[in-house]
């Protein structure tokens, strides 16, 4: 196979304009897809090498050999321009909120550091809880189970060893009524 044609700027897909700045652009099949435009050669060549990872080029079409897998060529690619206000604004929110979450798993990482009493007790809280969960189904599948076997002795013409006006028949009713299974080990609830 011929080597690729490179442009002026030495690297396969980029493109130099008269104002100085570059431009990525990499073809899908008959579609070109502009990539952006760039201060320099290298920040374009490597925003092109992280589009043809995307789009699983071979190795020998990518501009630099530095790189081995789709997400090291996402790090290395620069960041993509901002175009409008809105998007410079969503963008400082967006790091902004990424700044707050960060510092607040540092001060989580820390607070467990000199708590350790205080994150055994909330370990102790959540296994409790779902050991007494898991008991409360168990208990409500055992009621099920012994209503439903009472109204197939009644309908099979047995006798029940409750009354027709007993109250714990509604009582067993009323408690079996979220239709628990034998698979609903899980509460929905997940210790931190």
């Amino acid at each position: 196979m011929p080597p690729r044609r490179r442009g002026s700027s030495g690297y396969g897909g980029v493109r130099e304009h008269p104002s100085g700045w570059y431009s990525a652009e990499i073809r899908s099949g008959d579609v070109r897809l502009g990539l952006g435009s760039f201060r320099s050669t290298h920040e374009a060549a490597r925003a092109y090498d992280a589009a043809a990872w995307r789009l699983d080029r071979p190795r020998s079409q990518m501009n630099f050999c530095d790189v081995f897998t789709c997400e090291q060529a996402q790090r290395l690619a620069p960041p993509p321009r901002l175009i409008t206000d809105q998007d410079r604004a969503d963008h400082v929110w967006q790091q902004r909120h990424l700044l707050i979450a960060e510092e607040d798993e540092r001060a989580m990482a820390e607070w467990r550091r000199r708590h350790p009493e205080d994150v055994a007790a909330e370990n102790e809280f959540w296994a409790e809880r779902t050991a007494r969960r898991r008991a409360e189904r168990a208990d409500r599948r055992r009621h099920k189970a012994l209503a439903i076997s009472q109204c197939d002795i009644i309908k099979n013409g047995g006798q029940s060893i409750f009354s027709p006006n007993d109250l714990r028949w509604d009582d067993m009713w009323l408690d079996t009524s979220d239709n628990a299974t034998e698979d609903d080990d899980d509460d929905g609830c997940e210790s931190p």
